[in-house]
Formats: structure tokens, C-alpha cells, sequence
């Protein structure tokens, strides 16, 4: 059973991986090719693509997981013993490690949809920096080292 969520997970992140590459590929075929493409527009398309990628992480992530977790320790293609980058050993590790890819994917569709966003009071450019500051309070937590 924990095989075919290993494998229905790679799967699924090719395809995602696939998918933002064809978005990228679309976005660049327009701004050379095609009609006059507003900078706010380029920015919010590869913003998209690389929120594709990020998901395409999170599986990635889940499909190791699970296999080291159930299956086998994963060495392939490790030069250095040392280095274990997804070197996990429980279903909590798994967890946070997939939350925070989520968190990542979460912040930058959260600027994509600002980028989308006309401000037109004071008001709202305020809320607009309580939230930038507010996502980035939240990122430097999650990255403070446990026990501190």
C-alpha cells in the first residue's frame, strides 16, 4: 500500500512539475511572440509556475518520506553521508517538513493575488503591509531552530 502512494506521489509531482513548466513556457511565447504584456502580469505567471513547483515539492517530499519511512532508507545518489536532506525517521518529521513547503506555497499565493490587487485607499496599502509583515513573522518562526 505504501508503494502506491509513493508512486502515485512521484507521479503526480511530474505531472505538476510538468504543468509549471508549460506555464513558464506559455508566459515567455506571449511576452516575445504575442501582445504587449504588462510587467505585473510577467511577474504574477512565473509567480504561478514557481506556486506549481513548490507542490510539486511538497509530493516530492511526501513520496520520499513514505518510502524511507515504510519501505527503505533512500542512498542513491548520496556522495556525502553526512548530508540527509530528507532524512526522515518519523511521521512528525514528515509532517513538518511537508507544512512547511505549504507555508512557502501559501506566501507566494498570497503575493500572486496581491500582485492582482488594485490599492485605492491608504487603508487598504496599511492592511496590505500588516499582512506582508504579519506572513513574514510567521516564516522567521518557523525557521527558528527548536529549543530556542
Amino acid at each position: 500500500m505504501s508503494l502506491l502512494a509513493v508512486l502515485f506521489g512521484l507521479l503526480s509531482s511530474v505531472t505538476i512539475f510538468i504543468v509549471g513548466s508549460l506555464d513558464i513556457l506559455r508566459t515567455i511565447k506571449k511576452f516575445t511572440f504575442g501582445r504587449e504584456m504588462e510587467a505585473a502580469y510577467l511577474v504574477a505567471s512565473i509567480i504561478g509556475a514557481v506556486d506549481m513547483f513548490l507542490i510539486g515539492v511538497v509530493l516530492l517530499i511526501f513520496s520520499f518520506g513514505v518510502y524511507e519511512l515504510f519501505i527503505a532508507p533512500l542512498h542513491v545518489g548520496r556522495l556525502d553521508k553526512d548530508v540527509h536532506i530528507l532524512g526522515i525517521s518519523s511521521l512528525d518529521e514528515l509532517k513538518s517538513k511537508i507544512i512547511q513547503v505549504v507555508v512557502m506555497v501559501l506566501v507566494v499565493t498570497f503575493f500572486k493575488q496581491v500582485l492582482a490587487t488594485d490599492f485605492e485607499t491608504p487603508l487598504e496599502m496599511l492592511y496590505f503591509a500588516l499582512s506582508i509583515f504579519a506572513i513574514s513573522l510567521g516564516v522567521h518562526f518557523m525557521q527558528k531552530p527548536k529549543g530556542h
